[in-house]
């Protein structure tokens, strides 16, 4: 008599797979939101909406407004500046050096003396083959929910300026991309920028950060931490989702940002030369003044790749701080290869998922980079998760400029873009 077969267990990786989807992709597409807080629903504390509201004008930022704004922005949950990062985007930006005529640091809506209205005009510089670019990056919108109505003039303003050849949002929600849209900008042409690239590096503390955004009971979550433990380090196994680095003369070192020197220079002069593409400013003193942030709890890191004592690339981690609630991350915001070779690359992030390991991050996250650097990428197996969104809008002012942007190759996008990795 044959056996015959009972039901089958499901595969592992079909288990896996459902894990997956129903647990991790649908908690860490919020991990963000711990950046920025649900505003409260019923007014904040200390200002309370009357009738006969006082009518708000709008007019440039001082930098005697950081206090009026930080209080603006703590009250809708939005992460405020220290009076220190406040001056350095304004005062020591050096995009606002010698130029005329002079920038706006961005527009408030004053209500009788109180600050209801805020939107930053962050400025950088460009480079397109030969020529020198002005850019802008919109930053912090937030209005009191009284004075929305008006909240249009502030995003008017910034679409406004005539003196800046390109209009960036580098970190646009939902809403804020459509009133982009309505100015006529276009969302990054940069395939995948709305697509996290992320591999899980410590699998239980993981696991218990994604049952604790559950709010389930102790008892279940702690199950739940256990299995979903189990279950990302079998899928981590089978499907080998970790770099891995052929054998190679290259060295890797790491730096913090005010130990940028002189070869970094000869890199950014080589990259340059490489390709025509639109790229932010990478010079020393402008990496340095980038990634040095006042009052920063997270770990800045440059790792450096040297051939025979040769800068080949470098790549810029942030190791974030635990957070209130979520797994802790370490995110890449820049990386810069000559030729963009993949061994290089593999050198760099091996190094930076290493590193990411040994600060206690429980995920490492990639955003952004052109398609052949994230082919690299997917060679490793990572999670993806989408924004629901695109974050990316840019308008050039003028129109020739702004269409000819719409070819995917000229972009190099990263956090490294405007207002992504300024802010504590």
């Amino acid at each position: 008599m044959k056996n015959i077969p009972g039901p089958q267990s499901p595969a592992p990786t079909a288990t896996i797979a459902s894990f997956e989807k129903r647990i991790i992709a649908s908690i860490l597409n919020r991990i963000r939101e711990g950046r920025r807080k649900a505003p409260p629903s019923n007014g904040a504390p200390g200002f309370q909406v009357v009738e006969g509201l006082a009518p708000a004008r709008i007019r440039e930022v001082t930098l005697s407004d950081w206090s009026a704004v930080t209080e603006l922005k703590r009250r809708w949950g939005l992460i405020p500046d220290s009076y220190e990062n406040w001056r350095k985007l304004w005062a020591l930006n050096p995009a606002l050096e010698d130029i005329e005529p002079k920038r706006p640091f961005g527009w408030v809506l004053d209500a009788g003396g109180t600050i209801v209205g805020y939107l930053g005009n962050i400025s950088s510089t460009y480079y397109f083959g030969n020529k020198t670019l002005s850019a802008v990056t919109a930053h912090g919108l937030v209005v009191e929910p009284a004075y929305r109505a008006t909240s249009l003039t502030l995003n008017a303003a910034f679409f406004r300026q005539t003196s800046v050849d390109l209009l960036l949002g580098t970190t646009a929600i939902e809403a804020v991309g459509k009133l982009s849209l309505a100015f006529r900008s276009n969302p990054l042409p940069q395939p995948d920028y709305d697509t996290v690239l992320f591999w899980v590096l410590r699998p239980y503390p993981f696991a218990k950060a994604v049952a604790g955004k559950l709010k389930l009971r102790p008892s279940i979550s702690q199950m739940g931490s256990a299995l979903g433990a189990i279950a990302v380090v079998t899928d981590k196994v089978v499907r080998r989702r970790w770099p891995r680095r052929t054998k190679s003369n290259l060295q890797v070192s790491s730096i913090g940002p005010q130990e940028i020197g002189n070869d970094f220079e000869q890199l950014w002069t080589a990259k340059r030369s490489e390709k025509r593409r639109l790229l932010a400013d990478r010079h020393p003193a402008t990496l340095r003044w980038h990634f040095d942030i006042p009052g920063d709890r997270a770990a800045t890191r440059v790792l450096c790749c040297y051939a025979d004592r040769e800068l080949k690339g470098y790549l810029v981690i942030r190791h974030e701080p635990d957070p209130e609630a979520g797994p802790r991350r370490s995110i890449i915001c820049d990386m810069f290869i000559r030729q963009d070779l993949p061994e290089i690359l593999e050198a760099l992030f091996v190094a930076a998922y290493d590193e990411a390991k040994r600060t206690g991050s429980h995920v490492l996250e990639v955003v952004g980079f052109p398609a052949d650097i994230r082919k690299v990428f997917l060679r490793w197996n990572p999670y993806q998760r989408k924004f629901p969104a695109c974050p990316f809008y840019y308008k050039a002012t003028d129109a020739a400029f702004h269409n000819e942007l719409l070819d995917e190759g000229l972009w190099y996008a990263s956090p490294y873009d405007g207002d992504a990795t300024l802010m504590p």
